[in-house]
């Protein structure tokens, strides 16, 4: 049965070195089950029911990559798009979770929409490279602002906006011991580096009296304060479509990326660079993300951390199933969840942080009407405390420059569209 559902022997593999994929990618992964409910439940979403939306909605979105794609990449909740829809949406806008809820969801529909009718070729090819890599770098910034936050190792000023923490805070100093740690893992490429960080810092805070231990086992949680409450009419509101937006086009470019990246270093790409069944791995994360949105959690999305299955041999959908059945047995983890503090989740987002922002290092910097609008993208989105603005400004500055430079040629009609359609939103709204 394995045999034909995952053609095993075409790929070159066989089910034990897919299994032991599975419990790789899932070991550099599982940290989401920790960080995801940290971050939405700053809304006032429930902890717990979070846990179980995004344990479901990531073994429900690795199974349909596995079963129906046949890829080796997990799917979950995504860092930087959970971050948007708290501190940018939520808290930023002043919307209600349940109102963000439903923009998630028609982000998703939307995505379904472009995979079934293959617009995603026209609308990636469409947007400048430079502005695709100073997104993701700025992503990662944003990231990192709100960990050093959680951390307090950034905290507010009157004077100068932001300064140093009490750096004699031991929750500081743990944070900044888990941050190291992870990296020195991660060098030595030990399986599962983030994870062990995070545990570590959290132990330490038990032991030294900061967390109460619950246990580590238990029944799952009621999913029903998160289940099925998205508010599908306020987001259709035009102040909320500018989000549906973000949500859509970070989450296009990240899947992209991610299937195109993992593919390539397993050797899954056809003769001519392309991804076969894209389509259906496309088709795979949209669905995530509707089923997520239905469950309470925010976009879900390919993890680039699959690189680390298939790093050890994971060439099939095989591997996907296994992080999915891990997902779901991680289900009665929830009290080991809960007593994660934010300090000890922090450096797991300073460590995506220093991932995301290695695109910045692809960019053209010789070229100023290339570099400085990445700039300005990757720059904004942490000092406005916004994706969404970060996006908009780049757009805006990629277009005005490329006109006041001579160099019209260089824009597409979506590039500059999009461009006029953020001047109106910050005109009008």
């Amino acid at each position: 049965m394995l045999e034909t559902l995952f053609k095993l022997r075409e790929h070159g593999t066989n089910v034990k070195t897919e299994v032991i994929a599975g419990f790789t990618t899932f070991l550099t992964m599982a940290y989401i089950i920790f960080v995801n409910p940290a971050i939405l439940s700053e809304t006032g979403m429930d902890f717990k029911a979070v846990f179980v939306a995004t344990c479901i909605a990531a073994a429900l979105g690795s199974a349909v990559m596995g079963l129906v794609a046949n890829y080796p990449i997990a799917l979950a909740p995504g860092m930087g798009l959970n971050a948007y829809f708290t501190f940018s949406v939520v808290k930023g806008m002043g919307v209600s979770w349940q109102v963000a809820l439903g923009a998630v969801f028609l982000s998703g529909v939307i995505f379904m929409f472009v995979s079934l009718f293959k617009v995603r070729e026209a609308v990636v090819n469409a947007i400048p490279h430079s502005l695709k890599l100073s997104i993701s770098a700025g992503v990662g910034l944003f990231l990192a602002i709100i960990a050093l936050k959680n951390a307090g190792i950034v905290v507010g000023h009157p004077a100068t906006l932001v300064t140093l923490g009490n750096m004699h805070d031991p929750k500081a100093l743990l944070a900044i011991l888990g941050f190291l740690l992870i990296l020195a893992l991660e060098y030595r490429k030990v399986t599962g580096g983030v994870i062990i960080g995070i545990m570590v810092v959290t132990l330490l805070a038990i032991g030294l009296g900061y967390q109460q231990f619950d246990g580590v086992f238990s029944a799952p949680p009621s999913i029903a304060p998160t289940f099925m409450q998205m508010d599908l009419e306020g987001a259709l509101t035009a102040g909320l479509l500018g989000v549906v937006f973000v949500f859509f086009f970070v989450d296009l470019f990240d899947t992209t990326g991610t299937l195109v990246g993992v593919s390539h270093r397993a050797g899954l790409l056809d003769s001519q660079g392309k991804l076969p069944r894209l389509k259906r791995a496309l088709m795979a994360d949209s669905t995530a993300i509707v089923a997520g949105a239905a469950l309470g959690t925010s976009s879900c999305t390919a993890y680039i951390e699959s690189a680390a299955g298939t790093a050890v041999g994971g060439r099939t959908g095989l591997t996907a199933v296994v992080v999915a059945l891990l997902f779901l047995a991680a289900l009665f983890l929830s009290p080991l969840a809960s007593v994660v503090p934010a300090y000890a989740t922090a450096p797991a987002l300073c460590y995506v942080a220093v991932l995301m922002a290695r695109g910045l290092a692809e960019i053209n910097w010789d070229d100023l009407t290339e570099c400085a609008p990445a700039v300005i993208t990757a720059l904004a989105m942490p000092f406005t405390f916004s994706i969404a603005d970060g996006i908009a400004f780049g757009f805006i500055s990629y277009t005005g420059l490329k006109l006041l430079s001579g160099r019209v040629r260089d824009l597409s009609p979506a590039v500059v569209i999009i461009a006029i359609l953020w001047v109106v939103k910050f005109a009008l709204f």
